[in-house]
């Protein structure tokens, strides 16, 4: 019986080598993230944010719309698809720390000429199994299964964030119809309000109590107010469109619920800014890919270290010419690959996997001050909004009396039909700013719940990761 070195030998043999680890890689220092102690903006009296926040405008209309396009969006169920396959890329990596199993059998009947010339006649038969395994000495598999679990992670966060802008841009998109629609309503009031006075200075044309000035007038006016329709009509129907696409749909309208003066204004999301990297699903994917990056640096620094992979087989072979019992054959086996000389296709690898270490480090630095940036830009927005607000509201009223006065003067015959006409054209603006002003302020609010993580929480991603191990 020949004698077989006992592999605590071979692993002893395998210590000198592990010296061999390469040249040392030492990736980008990027300067950590400082949360500010508070937002530039005060943000007032707060609330805190629902996973459902789009509920709080108070319309089921909204609601239905968000809803709906969470379930049908084409984004999301592309970026579900990313996460089975990074699910499944998780698993492979995983099976590699696994020994492999294999079985075989084979037979075969043939007839063949002996070294004297005579026919043989042979039936025989052959089963085995075979089973490799390498073992993770240095952790490189593990290592590697580190890193596709982090991306499978990253992809969820991911999904979570084309998630919360689905449901930012369907939120956005209705309110932003529900203005279109309060816009058109207003124009076609003053619309026929101008066909009222057009009217009144035809007749007045013809008694011959006003000068054809004014028929001009009211005719160019009239029209320069009928020319905002058609152009309003056109943007509601590009706005329906989008929301259609933005659930799925093919073209068409967009079920309506409250008026847009009924759309309430939720009060302001609460959060510190040292919150907000716990609560953005666009900074986990980066946090997830940064540690990736981490985990694939360290697989290609120890592929400069050996391998060791061991083999065995076993099985049966059986043929009429030598017995009618089965002869029991295996093989057992070890082999060690190290490294020598690669033409620097190794340091290449891991100068490679540095960079990319570097910039998913330099990403997630990027992620996380562009999100102070969106939310302090919010809060920004939705207090000067609502500053907005409250001014053209007086406006809009102030001028609302003084074209209601300048009316009256003119039917009386007190003052110039140009005097009316300049009241009518100052309530018109005010009345279109302040619904901007308003579509602004809500518009606001969804960015802000956006910008906050929309109540978004890293425990569905913890959970899931419990449940696939």
């Amino acid at each position: 019986m020949r004698a077989r070195p006992p592999l605590p030998l071979l692993a002893a043999a395998l210590l000198p080598l592990a010296a061999c680890a390469g040249p040392a890689v030492n990736p980008a220092a990027v300067e950590p993230i400082a949360p500010p102690a508070g937002w530039r903006t005060d943000a007032g009296p707060t609330a805190p944010i629902d996973r459902a926040w789009w509920q709080a405008f108070g319309d089921p209309a909204l609601t239905a719309l968000v809803e709906r396009a969470l379930d049908r969006n084409i984004d999301i169920a592309l970026a579900t698809a990313r996460v089975r396959e990074a699910r499944a890329q998780q698993m492979a990596a995983r099976a590699q720390l696994l020994p492999t199993l294999d079985a075989s059998g084979g037979g075969s009947d043939a007839r063949n000429l002996n070294a004297f010339g005579q026919p043989v006649t042979q039936q025989s038969g052959q089963v085995q199994a075979q089973v490799a395994w390498e073992a993770d000495l240095f952790g490189r598999l593990s290592d590697q299964a580190s890193a596709a679990r982090s991306a499978w992670l990253a992809s969820q966060a991911a999904r979570d964030a084309v998630r919360l802008s689905v449901a930012s841009a369907a939120a956005s998109g209705y309110i932003t119809l529900l203005a279109l629609d309060a816009r058109l309503a207003v124009a076609r009031e003053t619309l026929a309000a101008r066909a009222d006075a057009l009217h009144l200075a035809e007749r007045r044309v013809a008694a011959g109590y006003s000068p054809q000035l004014e028929l001009a007038q009211a005719q160019a006016e009239y029209q320069a107010t009928a020319q905002l329709i058609p152009a309003l009509e056109q943007g509601i129907a590009r706005q329906e469109n989008g929301l259609r696409l933005l659930t799925g749909d093919v073209p068409g309208a967009v079920e309506r619920g409250a008026a847009f003066a009924a759309i309430a204004e939720p009060a302001i999301p609460d959060g510190l800014p040292a919150d907000l990297l716990r609560r953005r699903p666009d900074i986990a994917q980066a946090e997830y890919q940064l540690a990736a990056s981490d985990s694939t640096l360290a697989a290609a620094r120890k592929r400069f270290l050996p391998q060791l992979r061991l083999t065995g087989a076993g099985g049966a072979v059986w043929s009429s010419l030598l017995s009618d019992d089965p002869i029991g054959i295996w093989s057992l086996g070890a082999s060690v690959l190290a490294p020598l000389f690669e033409g620097g296709r190794l340091r290449a690898g891991a100068e490679s996997a540095a960079a990319q270490r570097d910039q998913a480090a330099l990403a997630y630095r990027r992620a996380a001050l562009a999100a102070f940036r969106d939310v302090d830009d919010a809060l920004a927005v939705a207090r000067h909004s609502d500053e907005q607000v409250r001014i053209l509201t007086a406006q809009r009223d102030a001028l609302a009396n003084g074209f209601r006065l300048a009316r009256n003067r003119y039917q009386a015959g007190y003052s110039p039909y140009l005097e009316q006409l300049d009241a009518q054209r100052g309530l018109l603006g005010a009345e279109l700013a302040l619904l901007q002003a308003r579509t602004d302020a809500l518009n606001a609010r969804v960015t802000l719940y956006q910008a906050m993580g929309g109540g978004w929480s890293a425990r569905a991603i913890a959970a899931a990761e419990a449940d696939g191990g």
